[in-house]
């Protein structure tokens, strides 16, 4: 934690998007459990499925082998989200990834965690990367390594957007640094809401062109 957002905590405490109760968290240990969870199930057709993996139909579509959801982006998901990338509250990145880390029992021991960038001009008007501090708090509550192989080129806004512009929005929007790193490894993209998937599957097509054995996904919130 920052020296600012400690001194923040102590002046301007937190109130709990739930129910009010003011402390250091923008979401409380009971409101917490009130968040719904997205059941397994394929996230391209929704259909039921083992592990959020992708459903047969829908796999020769995507690169990506499962993609996993901890909630829904409505009610306390949305809002938890919303001040975290918006309202410069950076704390709720941990709150994010307690709700997020319990799915990542669906993934083998030996994954890397990887955060999808967010455009340049995002990070620079927020004065951080949400995406990164997820995949941080992430690592810190799992220990699992944390590798920072991809690179956001472009500044498209995508808010509002859908799948067919949104594909060519991101045509080439990624690119893979040091891309020997990324040979028989099983990544997992961090981010935090998914909407038609297009960016995920255009970070995980890059992976995989670069050596990746297998790419899945895991997000907090699912529009």
């Amino acid at each position: 934690m920052s020296v600012l957002e400690l001194l923040t905590r102590i002046f301007a405490p937190h109130y709990c998007i739930g129910c009010d109760m003011e402390g250091d968290r923008l979401l409380c240990a009971g409101c917490a459990q009130d968040v719904p969870p997205v059941p397994p199930r394929c996230y391209r057709c929704k259909a039921v499925t083992d592990g959020y993996i992708t459903c047969r139909d829908c796999r020769g579509e995507t690169p990506l082998c499962q993609v996993l959801v901890a909630t829904h982006y409505r009610d306390f998901g949305k809002e938890l989200l919303h001040r975290t990338k918006y309202e410069r509250a950076r704390s709720g990145a941990v709150e994010m990834a307690a709700l997020m880390t319990p799915l990542l029992r669906y993934v083998p021991d030996d994954v890397v965690l990887v955060h999808v960038p967010t455009a340049t001009a995002r990070v620079r008007q927020r004065g951080y990367d949400h995406a990164r501090l997820l995949v941080r708090a992430l690592s810190q509550a799992t220990a699992l390594p944390v590798s920072t192989p991809l690179r956001r080129i472009g500044q498209a806004h995508q808010v509002g957007a859908g799948r067919a512009e949104r594909l060519h929005q991101l045509h080439g929007a990624f690119r893979v640094v040091y891309p020997g790193s990324m040979q028989g490894k099983h990544i997992v993209l961090v981010d935090d809401v998914l909407t038609t998937g297009v960016t995920l599957e255009t970070a995980a097509r890059e992976l995989k062109k670069t050596g990746a054995k297998q790419v899945s996904a895991l997000v907090f919130a699912q529009a």
